[in-house]
């Protein structure tokens, strides 16, 4: 009978085989191309990862370029709004001081105030007294020229602006005008011919005067030419020194503005 031979008692495990590789299964020509196809496809996806992370980032461009959706637009700079420069106004767009001008003040006053305003306008009310005070504090080195502007929405624009020029036809301009702002908002023939009984105008020439708007064509001919300067509202004023340069003034600005205005072309 054989016997074992006298050694280890149990068996020692089998070495697992080594799985082959898909590509070493496959004939040779086969092989090649598989692998090229697996390159390219690996290339073509890290590119498209890469590409990914640069629209998700925001710094991606446009893969269809204009079409509002469907590709990140590589974002342009934001244009800020700019604010158009006011335009410059010349001494020669603004009518020239005439005798018919209502003039406050010396004529020969290196600063000339023209302001364009309406007696029914609340901010017009506003910015007389700035210039009564300008008249006061630089008397002798300004003159003020006072214009009509009514605006169209104000149905007592046109008939105030003709009784001051009633007014002024007996040297009341200015008397007139100052009781019509301190009246507020009281406006009317009556009113008109009120202050000029209280003023002691002749109230037969001044009460015929304002029942025929005597001197509406003037008031329209004065606003006309103040919008072809640029007056688009009312206060609205111009300050020029003799050298011919203007400073315009917007709205019922106070003392303050005004006179620093003045010192700039003293």
């Amino acid at each position: 009978m054989d016997h074992t031979p006298m050694g280890n008692s149990h068996h020692s495990p089998s070495k697992p085989k080594k799985m082959k590789n898909v590509l070493e299964l496959l004939p040779s020509k086969q092989a090649f191309w598989l692998g090229f196809i697996t390159a390219i496809l690996s290339i073509g996806t890290l590119g498209f990862v890469l590409l990914g992370s640069q629209v998700i980032s925001g710094d991606g461009f446009s893969l269809n370029a204009g079409s509002g959706s469907g590709g990140a637009v590589a974002q342009a700079p934001t244009p800020v709004p700019t604010q158009a420069p006011e335009p410059t106004v010349n001494a020669d767009d603004i009518p020239e001081v005439t005798d018919e001008d209502n003039v406050r003040g010396d004529k020969d006053a290196p600063i000339t105030i023209i302001e364009y305003s309406d007696f029914e306008c609340p901010f017009c009310s506003r910015f007389h007294p700035s210039m009564l005070q300008v008249m006061d504090e630089y008397e002798g080195k300004v003159k003020w020229v006072y214009r009509h502007f009514p605006l169209s929405f104000h149905p007592e624009g046109e008939p105030s602006a003709n009784a001051s020029e009633c007014a002024a036809e007996q040297g009341k301009f200015w008397e007139f005008a100052d009781k019509i702002f301190e009246g507020g908002d009281s406006l009317g023939s009556d009113v008109y011919k009120k202050i000029a009984a209280d003023l002691g105008l002749n109230t037969g020439q001044f009460n015929d005067c304002v029942d025929s708007g005597k001197y509406n064509e003037k008031v329209q001919k004065q606003a006309q030419a103040g919008g072809a300067a640029g007056i688009s509202g009312t206060p609205g004023s111009f300050i020029i020194n003799q050298d011919g340069k203007v400073v315009p003034i917007k709205g019922a600005l106070p003392y303050s503005a005004v006179a620093s205005s003045i010192d700039s072309l003293l």
